[in-house]
């Protein structure tokens, strides 16, 4: 899957998107407590990689985090600075971020992944990884499936992830897995997310 289908098929349905997902009310309470305490263990600039329209990016700077959004979709960043002018957002890709080696405290990457064929998954934690000092924190949220697939996403094909190849990607990427979680809501996908830190070089 290439960026630029990505990208198109984000921008064709970005007001959609937006009217469904673009508020944090529309997120579960249990993944706001989650990213709120991982964020408040950081100190220094997060990214929150993959922001789409912004409403993750607003809620880590209404809790005091130093915080910019960055997206592939030009039409998600118009919408997040209307909507947050006082916030920075930049378009941008998941594998070359805006940033200098090492000068993130954290990255937020919540279900900004789940297009990445697994081919591609090494490149961009790796990326995460140039961006971040040891002990910086990462924070994945995505869909978890037993095994690892893709399937019939509503804007473009994703894909399932076990949480222990996910962690094995990340480990070979360079970090240290703090803690995981999975959650399964009636009606929706199986969720999971992990908590890691950069190794120590």
């Amino acid at each position: 899957m290439s960026l630029g289908v990505v990208r198109a098929a984000y921008s064709a349905r970005a007001e959609e998107y937006t009217a469904l997902f673009g508020t944090i009310s529309s997120t579960h309470p249990a993944d706001q407590r989650l990213v709120l305490s991982w964020a408040q263990g950081l100190s220094g600039k997060v990214i929150d990689a993959g922001c789409g329209p912004g409403q993750w990016t607003e809620f880590l700077c209404s809790a005091g985090v130093d915080v910019q959004g960055v997206d592939l979709v030009p039409e998600f960043i118009e919408t997040a600075r209307q909507n947050y002018p006082d916030i920075d957002f930049a378009v941008g890709s998941l594998g070359r971020l805006p940033t200098p080696d090492q000068s993130l405290a954290g990255i937020l990457a919540w279900y900004s992944l789940i297009h990445t064929p697994p081919a591609g998954i090494s490149r961009v934690l790796g990326e995460f990884a140039r961006c971040l000092p040891p002990g910086g924190g990462l924070l994945l949220g995505f869909f978890e499936g037993p095994i690892l697939e893709a399937f019939p996403h509503a804007v473009t094909p994703a894909y399932f992830w076990p949480v222990e190849e996910m962690s094995a990607r990340l480990l070979k990427a360079g970090f240290t897995v703090v803690g995981t979680y999975a959650r399964v809501d009636p009606g929706a996908r199986p969720h999971a997310a992990i908590v890691a830190r950069r190794a120590q070089l």
